[in-house]
């Protein structure tokens, strides 16, 4: 079963944050609320959420800009996606909200489409974040920042898309893509390539992994997933 992109809604008033939780929900999220700086800290301890929505004043003394520079800081947390949500619409508010590491600024009040169009948009971007991080699947390493690739410490040689194609199946293992969420991923959604253009690299994928290329599945009717199984 695909896993909901989990949203963490750090926000002390309940009926705000109730809102967003049913609208979140209703379009194919998993919410989870946290009325303060404390709360939401535990649930990020917990596990880490796709993406975050921070307001920027809260009870305790806790602030959203101090939060959003905190997890920024952190090596753990640095690449969740976080958006600001504030009634604090001026421009130097906004400025100061992106420089404390936020990757949208949204003003109460807001359109919950909006909202959501704001949270699709940030996780469209994701992927590229992660691109110079250091991924390991069982005995599959990649890194992105020496784009090297090694199964059982032998390097593998992979050409670019299949490069590209593998960072995204290890930051998702056993997750399902389909060929078009795939081809949104990899090559990008204002790019029109055939879908079956996804079958040729993921084949090419599996004869560079050599060995590895087993963890490689086809999923039949859905599309193709990364096995954390160890390959034999």
């Amino acid at each position: 079963m695909k896993k909901l992109p989990q949203v963490l809604i750090v926000e002390d008033e309940p009926a705000i944050a109730e809102l967003i939780a049913v609208n979140l929900r209703h379009n194919g999220f998993a919410p989870l609320w946290a009325e303060d700086g404390v709360s939401a800290q535990r649930e990020l301890d917990a596990a880490l959420p796709d993406v975050i929505l921070l307001d920027w004043m809260l009870p305790g003394g806790s602030s959203g800009l101090n939060l959003a520079r905190k997890w920024r800081a952190d090596p753990r947390s640095k690449h969740v996606p976080i958006l600001m949500l504030t009634a604090r619409g001026d421009e130097p508010d906004k400025i100061a909200g992106l420089d404390a590491g936020a990757d949208d600024y949204i003003t109460k009040p807001f359109s919950t489409q909006e909202l959501l169009a704001r949270i699709r948009a940030v996780l469209r971007r994701r992927t590229p974040e992660q691109a110079g991080e250091r991924v390991q699947v069982g005995e599959l390493v990649l890194d992105g920042e020496t784009h090297r690739v090694s199964f059982r410490g032998q390097p593998l040689k992979l050409g670019p898309t299949e490069f590209k194609l593998l960072n995204h199946l290890m930051h998702n293992p056993e997750r399902v893509h389909s060929r078009a969420q795939l081809l949104d991923k990899v090559w990008g959604d204002h790019v029109f390539i055939e879908e079956r253009t996804v079958d040729v690299h993921i084949k090419r994928l599996r004869e560079a992994l050599g060995d590895a290329g087993g963890l490689v599945e086809t999923v039949r009717g859905a599309g193709y997933r990364l096995s954390s199984r160890q390959a034999s």
